[in-house]
């Protein structure tokens, strides 16, 4: 079933743009211009996804996002920007926050990364394989050689996003935002040094998967040691 998104906002025009950028890649969307109206979309529908804007008529966002009892992915969308601001959204369970003016595309992007991190883009059971080489999406595991291996949240992350996008190369940059989030502080040595691990946690066997790509970054692709 497909993914289902609410966007509380009370700009319509705000809406109706993120709403038609999620639609373009398959989700489900359902829009609410107060907190009131907000709250009532969550209980009817239960979305996998919420984004809230903070500053909502009747309810703030900051009310709406205490007032979900489920445990679901928040991303808050708003002019509020100030560290504070940002601190006490982060404080209350958000997975992201997005300051206006903002991208649509690098919304969305935001908006998978959340849903890959929480485990709900790729669907229940989904299990990627490949020669040695078996990754369990929902299970959060991998098997290795014929044997399970275990990784960190974040080597499994990795090695997950690099497979899904085979063979496109990607910078330390771009992992770092995909990956660690958009509000990360550190710097590329840490996508380095995760792939470092990762590399040496799947070098069993007779195939190697995580490969440098000079001058860019890292790139997936299944070759024969």
């Amino acid at each position: 079933m497909p993914i289902k998104i609410l966007v509380a906002d009370d700009e319509p025009n705000i809406c109706e743009v993120v709403e038609l950028y999620l639609k373009q890649e398959g989700f489900d969307v359902y829009t609410a211009a107060d907190g009131d109206a907000a709250m009532e979309v969550e209980t009817d529908i239960q979305p996998d996804l919420v984004i809230l804007d903070v500053m909502l008529p009747k309810m703030s966002g900051w009310e709406v996002c205490q007032a979900i009892t489920r445990q679901i992915p928040v991303i808050f969308l708003t002019a509020k920007g100030t560290e504070p601001d940002k601190m006490t959204g982060f404080s209350l369970g958000a997975d992201d926050y997005i300051t206006k003016p903002f991208s649509p595309r690098e919304l969305v992007a935001r908006v998978k990364a959340v849903l890959r991190r929480s485990g709900l883009l790729y669907g229940d059971g989904a299990v990627l394989s490949y020669p040695g080489l078996t990754i369990n999406v929902n299970g959060q595991m991998i098997e290795c050689a014929g044997k399970t291996v275990p990784l960190s949240p974040k080597e499994f992350e990795l090695l997950l996003f690099l497979a899904r996008h085979g063979k496109i190369a990607f910078s330390r940059e771009q992992l770092l935002t995909n990956i660690w989030g958009y509000d990360y502080c550190g710097d590329d040595r840490t996508v380095d040094a995760t792939v470092k691990r990762l590399r040496q946690k799947i070098s069993q066997g007779e195939y190697q998967y995580v490969h440098t790509v000079w001058g860019t970054g890292y790139k997936f692709e299944v070759v024969a040691k």
